[in-house]
């Protein structure tokens, strides 16, 4: 691991960020850094889910409910679909998270909650399909 990847407030953000969204998805971006993305990865993990995600004014349901809202509003499908299945992780059901693109189709508009609605049918297929694969 790089040496800018180590520390305690690394390891505190670390920790969360591979709880909500798994260690394929942070072992990925963490072996793709660089010495030109590696200091935004030690941001990321330290300030955003290290101080952040840690913080006890919001439960991590919560937490993922807003990130949904704000990369639909914002329209980053990519960090829509990893929100997604984070949310799933920290226990929003499919239904809830249908209600947030319902929501925003009111407040975002209807093409952000149209590419919101289709990276959900395409991560819940994804899904699916690696349930499948796995036997379960």
């Amino acid at each position: 691991m790089r040496k800018e990847f180590e520390g305690e407030a690394f390891e505190k953000g670390l920790k969360i960020r591979r709880e909500v969204l798994g260690d394929a998805y942070v072992d990925k971006s963490l072996k793709a850094a660089d010495d030109v993305s590696a200091p935004l990865q030690k941001l990321i993990t330290e300030w955003c889910w290290g101080e952040i995600w840690s913080r006890p004014g919001l439960e991590r349901k919560q937490r993922s409910l807003l990130n949904l809202g704000m990369t639909m509003a914002l329209n980053r499908q990519a960090e829509f679909r990893l929100h997604l299945r984070g949310a799933l992780n920290n226990g929003l059901t499919r239904d809830e998270i249908i209600e947030v693109i319902l929501q925003g189709a009111i407040y975002c508009g209807a093409p952000a909650s149209l590419d919101a609605m289709k990276s959900a049918q395409a991560v819940f297929a994804e899904i699916e399909e690696e349930k499948r694969a796995a036997g379960a």
